[in-house]
């Protein structure tokens, strides 16, 4: 008897025949009447940019047509008087629509993922664009416009989401609420006056607080999505990276610029307890992206606290690394079964192969 393959189940969710949640139950319900629970072919993260050079040949070109594009029409974002936003918000929308129509061929039609990700970030560049248009057009000061444009570019760009499930798209969306609600924060008056306020819980002004509360956010959509395709075969599993992606850096660089910045030795030390958190974290979601964002923290500690002795600390680094990377599933796998039973954890990726027999027909 021929039995249809994870290929096969992708090949159906992408002619339409099967949605991307049928597909994640479909694979589920097999794996579990072989007695596969958790088990994938290389369990590993997917992630792809392109899947060839005709990709990145495509993309060439429709960065130089749009840059073509832009300057030809972007010089009206400089131009703020007389009925300037009014040729700003139609250039924009020209735009919009013209990209619309190239991912449907390049997107739906032709399923290329490079074209993809770069029409996603030409939507979002013509979507902001349209945001200041409309900024200006309210007459409001400069914050209030670009607050404006980024939270109509975050809309529009839902809405792009909505419409052709580009996973980069998430990340975008992620950046534009991050950058409307600093927007909406800069309009009382309270400003950063480095890119470190950012992240620094010690700073003056709530910026850093927002940048963790959002990160948690981020991180909490991204784990839904991630929840939802455990078997990581559909765009979910692939929007979630992308979160992650955007909420990591959030949260592990908040809390290890603060603990870095007191400089004590207690701080040090919880850093470094952090640190390990978010790599056993890592593991257990089965994200790398914590655990490459706590790295650099380590490195800068090292160099913070044993200055010209800290190469040999850095070298033992790199080797677990390479370590962590080259037995990535068989630690994983042996964290997984150490951990008790919580909540979600057997809608977490695949850690292991079950013996359990197929029930009975």
């Amino acid at each position: 008897m021929t039995h249809l393959t994870k290929d096969d189940v992708r090949a159906a969710v992408g002619a339409g025949m099967i949605s991307e949640a049928q597909a994640a139950s479909l694979i589920a319900l097999s794996d579990a009447r072989r007695g596969v629970r958790e088990h994938i072919s290389g369990l590993d993260e997917p992630f792809e940019l392109f899947k060839g050079f005709n990709e990145i040949f495509i993309v060439v070109g429709l960065s130089i047509l749009f840059m073509g594009w832009f300057g030809l029409t972007g010089l009206n974002l400089f131009e703020m008087s007389g009925i300037g936003f009014l040729r700003t918000m139609v250039f924009a929308a020209l735009t919009l629509v013209a990209i619309v129509f190239l991912t449907q061929y390049f997107t739906l039609k032709r399923r290329m993922v490079a074209p993809s990700i770069a029409l996603a970030i030409f939507f979002g560049v013509a979507a902001s664009q349209f945001g200041m248009g409309f900024g200006w057009m309210m007459r409001g000061e400069f914050p209030v416009t670009l607050t404006l444009s980024a939270g109509i570019a975050t809309a529009l760009l839902c809405v792009y989401y909505w419409a052709f499930r580009i996973p980069f798209a998430m990340a975008l969306i992620a950046l534009g609420v991050f950058a409307t609600c600093f927007g909406v924060v800069s309009i009382g008056g309270s400003l950063p006056e480095t890119p470190r306020d950012l992240f620094l819980l010690s700073a003056e002004g709530p910026f850093a607080v927002l940048t963790i509360v959002l990160g948690l956010v981020g991180l909490i959509a991204a784990m839904s999505f991630d929840m939802s395709d455990p078997h990581r075969i559909t765009r979910r599993a692939a929007s979630g990276f992308w979160l992650h992606v955007i909420a990591a850096p959030a949260i592990v660089n908040t809390v290890s610029l603060t603990l870095l910045d007191i400089g004590t030795i207690t701080a040090q030390l919880v850093l470094i307890v952090f640190v390990l958190a978010m790599a056993i974290f890592a593991i257990t979601i089965d994200r790398r992206s914590f655990l490459v964002s706590g790295v650099g923290y380590i490195v800068a500690l090292a160099f913070t606290v044993m200055e010209g002795a800290a190469f040999l600390p850095i070298l033992l680094l790199g080797l677990v690394l390479i370590f962590l990377g080259a037995q990535w599933e068989t630690i994983r796998r042996a964290i997984m079964n150490m951990l008790p039973g919580f909540p979600g954890k057997t809608r977490l990726p695949p850690w292991e192969l079950l013996t359990a027999e197929e029930p009975a027909s």
